[in-house]
């Protein structure tokens, strides 16, 4: 079992803390962390964590036996079991009617639905990238049926639901815990809609939807990276029965992979292998770059292999600031798979002969080079 945090600590108040800030505490805790509206996956946890620190705390008798012993009460037992589902909190007193009734709108009324979002990955090259380019799809999309309106009914012929009188949701009491509290669901007859339908409309079955062909613009921005998401406010799944807003369709951004480079931020990195000949008298390499310009690399004289060489602002745009990053080389020794004889001989009268003791000193010397 885990521990048990401090119960002040759960409720964000100093052990002075007197009932009012108490109070004020667990409200607005409650309301975060309520399963029927907080999207976070532990949300039950933390309310029920929340319930319990506020139920020992405001309680007089309670607090002063935390307060001495902590979790573990006078006979040495967890203090969890304390209380054992004897806690009475009222929570339509604590956290007020509105709470309860928000999920209805505020004066009775139905809050207003929305749509699902749509997410759609679209792949683009690291030149559009650089450039910043202004792309057309073409793709098939849930609309809201035409015929109906978006409601699913044969000529819009709904009816209110007579199990939550049209609101949509129900009262229900569920057991949370050591705690029994009032909870608001949808509806199980209209699925939380608060209108039923006579007729199911012909087109689209009573779902409200049909799938169209769309075509969207939008517009890649300079330096996007890999996973960047474009939201189009309103393009997403329309609300169930037409009873709300669309949701929003995202254009999630795939990065292809490029031949030679790979993304760092706004940095391009790339292996260049060479042949001993080239790192030992260098030379100047010329490739194709992204910007539509030749990208030249210079190798230095001597130039060891797993040394890198940066071209400065020829990367890509920076997202945030001005100006380019930069191209990193890492110059690597290419070995052939063959050699001719003659090649090989000129590569033995290469070879310089060392001792053992300066084949030691060279060893050093270079390790000491690469913690540096």
């Amino acid at each position: 079992m885990s521990e048990k945090r401090d119960y002040y600590e759960v409720l964000g108040v100093d052990k002075s803390a007197g009932d009012k800030e108490l109070k004020n505490a667990f409200r607005s805790l409650a309301r975060k962390y309520h399963p029927d509206r907080s999207t976070e996956e532990d949300a039950e946890d933390k309310f029920k964590e929340i319930q319990e620190a506020y139920a020992v705390l405001s309680d007089s008798e309670k607090r002063q036996v935390y307060d001495r012993f902590g979790h573990n009460g006078p006979s040495g037992s967890p203090f969890g079991g304390f209380g054992g589902g004897s806690f009475n909190i009222n929570l339509d007193d604590i956290l007020g009617g509105d709470f309860f009734s928000s999920f209805f709108g505020g004066g009775g009324r139905r809050s207003r639905s929305r749509g699902n979002d749509v997410i759609v990955r679209y792949s683009i090259t690291i030149e559009s990238v650089f450039e910043g380019t202004s792309e057309e799809l073409e793709i098939d999309l849930p609309s809201k049926c035409e015929p109906c309106n978006g409601t699913g009914a044969e000529d819009g012929d709904i009816i209110s639901c007579s199990n939550c009188g049209g609101q949509g949701k129900v009262r229900a009491r569920q057991q949370v815990g050591p705690f029994v509290q009032d909870v608001i669901r949808d509806c199980p007859s209209c699925s939380g809609v608060g209108q039923l339908i006579k007729t199911k409309c012909k087109t689209c079955n009573g779902s409200g939807q049909e799938i169209k062909e769309s075509k969207l613009r939008f517009n890649i921005p300079r330096g996007a990276e890999d996973g960047t998401r474009l939201r189009m406010r309103g393009k997403g799944e329309p609300a169930h029965r037409g009873k709300g807003e669309n949701g929003d369709l995202f254009i999630e951004l795939e990065i292809e992979e490029h031949p030679w480079f790979e993304r760092s931020g706004s940095d391009l990195i790339m292996s260049l292998p060479l042949l001993y000949p080239d790192l030992v008298a260098g030379t100047t390499i010329t490739l194709p770059h992204i910007d539509g310009t030749e990208l030249k690399i210079s190798i230095p004289k001597m130039t060891n292999s797993g040394k890198t060489i940066e071209i400065r602002g020829k990367g890509l745009p920076r997202i945030r600031g001005s100006g380019r990053g930069d191209v990193v080389v890492l110059v690597k020794l290419h070995l052939p798979k063959k050699i001719s004889k003659a090649d090989m001989k000129l590569v033995k009268q290469m070879n310089v002969e060392l001792s053992q003791d300066e084949l030691q000193e060279r060893v050093i010397k270079d390790a000491k080079e690469r913690r540096q």
